[in-house]
This record gives structure tokens, sequence and C-alpha cells, in this order.
């Protein structure tokens, strides 16, 4: 009789849920965890703002040593360029997917037909160029604080949506946004803020109002697509992501000008 092969060790001990969340939202090597499951990231989605900060400081670093050589405008294209590398583009998929399915103007189940496909349509693509040029527009401006912005976007986008997650019902039966609806709660959603608000408080008046605006933003949306589709997806939760990020990036800025 065969023997069964023992599970690879978790060599991260109580950390995994970290390691986990890095493995699920970064393209960086993470070494000694166990296989990937629908489960596990459902157990790593609290960790998903303090991932955001680490993607924000590696872009920081990554816009700080651009602008030294180059200066902003291809400080701004770096570091929107390491932000979809970075991220292996997982949020910007979702966006894609999204609004190829909800400015399809079908009905229920074909814009969710829609969204499963993962060719990108006009208005995916439209969608993509619309968030990469107003990252960069933005990020492009000659502020002396846009780094504080930058570290602050990748947090509350990754904490909107756990918001989503756990605030709004799933469109599906099955799939990766019914799973994570399905095994986060309450108590998550309660550290992922708390994350989220010590972070912005940190960041002064601008970040709690970039807080309180992806907030608005993603409840908004949040609703509405709800009503369209049912329910959220896991492309809908990128595209909150994604969209909460440039909501952020575009009060810090302009709050800081002042």
């Amino acid at each position: 009789m065969a023997k069964s092969t023992p599970p690879p060790p978790n060599r991260w001990g109580p950390l995994w849920p970290l390691g986990e969340a890095v493995r699920f939202l970064t393209a960086i090597p993470v070494p000694g965890l166990p296989p990937m499951s629908e489960r596990s990231i459902a157990g790593a989605i609290p960790c998903f703002p303090l991932v955001g900060l680490l993607i924000g400081g590696v872009l920081v670093a990554t816009g700080s040593a651009a602008g030294a050589l180059w200066g902003d405008g291809v400080r701004a294209v770096a570091v929107v360029v390491a932000w979809a590398v970075l991220t292996a583009g997982l949020h910007l998929d979702g966006l894609a997917d999204t609004f190829d399915g909800v400015l399809s103007w079908r009905s229920r189940e074909r814009k969710l037909e829609i969204m499963r496909d993962s060719r990108i349509g006009t208005m995916g693509a439209l969608a993509l160029i619309t968030v990469i040029a107003l990252k960069i527009a933005l990020l492009a401006q000659p502020h002396p604080d846009w780094w504080l912005a930058l570290l602050l976007a990748p947090v509350i986008g990754r904490w909107a949506d756990l918001w989503s997650i756990v605030r709004f019902p799933a469109a599906q039966q099955g799939g990766l946004g019914r799973n994570f609806r399905d095994h986060v709660g309450t108590p998550a959603l309660i550290v992922a803020t708390s994350c989220a608000a010590v972070a912005a408080a940190l960041a002064g008046p601008h970040g709690l109002g970039a807080l309180a605006a992806a907030w608005l933003l993603t409840e908004w949306l949040g609703r509405r697509w709800v009503a369209e589709l049912g329910g959220l997806t896991g492309d809908t939760y990128g595209a909150l992501c994604e969209l909460a990020e440039v909501v952020v990036l575009a009060v810090m800025l302009v709050s800081l000008s002042r």
C-alpha cells in the first residue's frame, strides 16, 4: 500500500496569514507555506491592509529612485508600472472584467457570463486606460508629499476589498467571491479596519479624509453592482480596490496641496 505524502511544513507559524496574503496579493516569492487554497486565502484576508503597506513601501522606494534620476514624470510612470508588476495585475484584471460586464447593458446572467470571460472588451480596456492614466497624472504632480499618498493608497484599496466582501452578498454560488464571503466575517473586518484607520490617522486629516472618500465610493458602487448583478464577485472586489486607490491619491494630493 502506497504511503500518502505528508503536506509540506508551514515554516511561518502563527504568521502564516501574513505570508499567505503576500503570496496571494503580490508576485513576491513566499517560501515555507503549504499549497495555496481558497480557505487559506480567506484566512489571510485580515492581513490585506498590511500587505498594502508593503506594496506602498516598495512603490515609494521605486518612485524615489526614479524621481531622483529622471524627474516627476518618469517617477509616476515607473511607479504605476511597478504597481502592476508587483501585484501581477490581479486587481487590474478584475477592473477590466467588471466594466466589460456592468457596462454591457445586458441581463444579469449575461453580465456575469461576460465577467467570467478572460478576454478584454472595449469597456474593460477603457477602464484600464482611465485608471492607469489617472494614477500617472496624479503621481506626476510635483508635490513633496506624493510619497505619503502613495504609501496609503494600497492600504485603503485592500481594505475596500474586505469591506465589500463582508458588507455585500456574493453574486454566485461557487467561485472565489462566494468562498471569501462564506469564510470572512465581522472580526476580520474589525482587524482590517483598525489597521487601515491607524494608517490613515498617521497620515493626518488628509489620510482620514481619503479613507472616508474611499468608503463612500465603495458603498455606492457596491450597492449599485449588487442591484445589477445580485451580489459581488471576485472581479468586482478587484475593481473596487483599484478605484479606491485612485480616490485616495486624488483626495490626498489635492488636500495636501492646500
